[in-house]
């Protein structure tokens, strides 16, 4: 069964394996099964049963498809079965404006002020009084 998740992309999730037959009960598979990513830019890492895998966002948004495969045939022969995980990241809502400061700089000098007007700064006293 196709299974669907959203994740930010600063997250990560396992994800475990539980086969099931037909009727829903526990079933065992043959060896560890395979985990790969069929497309898009997120990783995983597998255990190294196979039972389970930590899914890695990628840093861009999108969707990736990981399949997994593994033999139900627990005898001599091989009988392949395969489901699809899609992950869709985005990227997280900012939270705040988070401030960067420049390297301090002389600032320019003021132009000299009209005849008869008055320079900011003479004003700046002026309210103060």
């Amino acid at each position: 069964m196709p299974l669907t998740i959203q994740l930010e992309n600063t997250q990560q999730i396992k994800v475990l394996l539980t086969p099931k037959n037909l009727k829903g009960k526990p079933a065992k598979v043959q060896g560890a099964p395979v985990w790969e990513v069929e497309s898009g830019d997120s990783t995983l890492v597998a255990a190294d049963d196979g039972l389970s895998a930590m899914l890695v966002t990628s840093d861009t948004a999108g969707d990736t498809v990981y399949v997994v495969k593994a033999d139900a045939d627990l005898g001599e022969g091989i009988e392949t079965i395969e489901d699809r995980i899609t992950l869709t990241v985005s990227e997280p809502k900012a939270s705040t404006l988070g401030f960067t400061l420049g390297d301090p700089e002389d600032k320019p000098e003021a132009p000299p002020a009209p005849e008869g007007e008055e320079t900011p700064a003479e004003r700046s006293k002026r309210k103060k009084r």
